[in-house]
């Protein structure tokens, strides 16, 4: 069975990619695109929700957002630490997956997970491409020469837009389907993601909508050389 994918997205936790470029995802998805979601932990250490429930949630996401398949490494929360081990995994899934881009977290942002996962994705990229590094892996070397990173809790001026002003609201029914994260049920607890998150994202689409004369926007940053064609002033 042929499992490659146009785009490939990481993230430390569920939710992450969503709250970051569920816009974008949406929006390519509807162009035919093929995408899957990586999750490296399980986010057993959140405040609220369960494993179970963060799985069921993040899968019900992804059937939202119609991407082709969603993945989780099982990484201890909070130790998403440099290691061989963790850049293994990555790579094997770079590898088996064969991306034309991949996207991670933006690093400034207060949750460290975040910055964290993106350095581990940064060595598998360099690693998926060595022809001797795991030699017992299934699948050839691939050289990923796309790199982005999208951004979760900041807000910075990015590299780059994506028009997302019809996907908006795909978007939002994503992130609503992690009804434990960012809604107050009867046995969680207050914190930044229950007190108004959804609606800050939205408004941060908005102003960087403003940015390119469209109502909503995601940003994202280069992590590797970005090439323009030489007919794009039309």
């Amino acid at each position: 069975m042929n499992e490659t994918a146009d785009i490939l997205c990481f993230g430390a936790h569920a939710d992450d990619v969503e709250i970051g470029m569920g816009g974008t995802i949406a929006k390519y998805v509807c162009k035919g695109k093929t995408v899957v979601i990586v999750d490296l932990t399980q986010a057993n250490l959140s405040s609220n929700g369960t494993v179970d429930i963060r799985l069921e949630e993040a899968n019900q996401a992804a059937q939202i957002l119609g991407v082709m398949k969603r993945e989780n490494l099982q990484m201890p929360d909070r130790d998403l630490l440099l290691s061989s081990d963790k850049i293994a995994k990555v790579t094997w899934v770079i590898r088996k997956y064969r991306p034309k881009a991949i996207f991670s977290p933006y690093g400034v942002d207060r949750h460290p997970d975040h910055g964290a996962c993106t350095e581990i994705v940064k060595e598998a990229i360099f690693s998926s491409g060595i022809f001797h590094y795991l030699p017992d892996c299934p699948y050839p070397p691939v050289k990923v020469m796309k790199h982005y990173l999208y951004m979760i809790n900041g807000f910075h001026t990015p590299d780059f837009y994506v028009d997302i002003s019809d996907n908006m609201e795909t978007k939002l029914e994503a992130l609503r389907a992690y009804a434990s994260q960012f809604s107050l049920q009867p046995d969680s607890v207050k914190t930044p993601l229950t007190e108004g998150y959804l609606s800050r994202v939205k408004n941060r689409e908005f102003v960087y909508g403003q940015e390119i004369q469209c109502a909503y926007a995601e940003g994202f940053f280069h992590q590797s050389p970005f090439q323009v064609d030489t007919d794009w002033l039309g």
